[in-house]
């Protein structure tokens, strides 16, 4: 029977991550309880279980007297001489008691004390387990639907994705293996409740973790990003060594980095853009893949002008508006983007408007880009019906 307790206790360690001096300590409370119940009070029991072999011992401490009035807290001296034999009144003997001959119902209720302080004990390393994980990424399963929300199997716990978590775009189907952020885990009566989402921003640098080493030994930082889940997605990045790329670091070769990150989203793209501390340059590179004549940026109003050239105002805008919104974001800037045309008739927009009457240029007021004809082969063309003649990315 020691035996058997022991196999018992061992596998319930192992897939409960229950620790065997905790279910120790559930079998004491329960014989404790149990005499209660058998007996009416226990205050004056003691259990001792052998942690080695398993074998336990349930004993009452009881006073010696000359004549007994309790007698679950009492002993006469002629019983108490049969256990220690020079026992007299005012000593403390212990008193066996046989577990067995506990009635059904204690031996039920001790039986109830340990199944509770099992449950008690998983729920809490169940919550323990995925409290570490909180804001970080775990991998699961899609259970089912729950009205609008979804259920994700986690492993040892389930997880709730609400609607507002889901990304539009995207159609889960139950057992479809995905990534998800771990907002909030909040411990509850029936267990752990933990909230996940697949829109977070921090979702996606938490996977370029994962995928990029450089980022993961902190060689390589995500200073910001800006996210349309399911469309979209803006980076900058820093490199803390001069002979590391970080936009080549987080690419990968050939792609091969950002693209297990893009499949892992479903096909969102991702724009990685080189991190700078100079305003100018940081709005510059955030509306890539368009390229920019001039940036002129106030940095304590937080806004910026930008021209860029006739042929580049639909890219620098996008798709209803979505690049100039996300470079907005990324950067913290309220971006207005004009065309070389139409910056000629704007004041503000004009490069003359930024120096002094002696012809000499004010510094520190503008940063003007490096333009370069054409773009980059791995962004589609623009088409006409895209095309936006003014823009407010607010």
């Amino acid at each position: 029977m020691n035996k058997e307790l022991m196999e018992a206790l061992t596998i319930l360690e192992k897939e409960k991550d229950i620790s065997k001096e905790t279910l120790f300590e559930a079998i004491e409370t329960s014989l404790v309880t149990a005499c209660k119940n058998h007996f009416g009070k226990a205050d004056n029991v003691k259990v001792e279980i052998d942690r080695e072999t398993c074998d336990f011992r349930v004993y009452a401490e009881k006073e010696v007297v000359k004549e007994v009035e309790d007698p679950v807290l009492q002993i006469s001296v002629a019983d108490a001489r049969l256990i220690k034999e020079k026992a007299k009144a005012g000593d403390v003997v212990q008193v066996d008691i046989k577990s067995k001959e506990f009635g059904r119902i204690a031996t039920q209720n001790a039986k109830n004390v340990i199944l509770q302080k099992i449950r008690e004990e998983e729920r809490a390393a169940i919550y323990n387990q995925y409290f570490d994980k909180e804001k970080n990424v775990v991998t699961g399963v899609v259970q089912r639907f729950a009205g609008r929300n979804l259920s994700i199997d986690l492993g040892k716990a389930d997880a709730l994705l609400t609607e507002n978590e889901q990304v539009k775009s995207e159609h889960l189907k139950p057992n479809d293996r995905v990534k998800v952020y771990v907002l909030e885990v909040k411990e509850t009566p029936r267990g752990p409740r933990i909230l996940v989402s697949r829109t977070h921003p921090e979702l996606v640098r938490r996977l370029f973790e994962e995928e990029v080493t450089e980022v993961r030994d902190g060689t390589v930082e995500i200073k910001a990003i800006a996210r349309e889940p399911g469309s979209r997605t803006k980076i900058a990045v820093w490199s803390n060594d001069p002979d590391v790329d970080p936009v080549g670091a987080c690419v990968g070769m050939n792609g091969s980095r950002v693209n297990a990150i893009v499949d892992e989203l479903n096909g969102e793209k991702i724009d990685i853009i080189n991190w700078d501390e100079n305003p100018g340059f940081l709005i510059e590179n955030s509306l890539s893949p368009a390229k920019v004549v001039f940036v002129i940026a106030d940095g304590d109003e937080k806004t910026a002008k930008v021209v860029v050239p006739d042929s580049q105002l639909s890219l620098a805008i996008g798709k209803e508006g979505q690049n100039a919104r996300l470079a907005a974001r990324l950067t913290g800037f309220k971006i207005d983007i004009k065309s070389e045309t139409q910056a000629k008739d704007s004041p503000g927009f004009r490069l003359e408007d930024y120096y002094d009457e002696e012809g000499e240029y004010e510094e520190g007021e503008y940063e003007e880009g490096e333009y370069e004809d054409g773009y980059d082969d791995a962004y589609d063309e623009v088409s006409d019906e895209d095309i936006v003649e003014e823009s407010d990315p607010e």
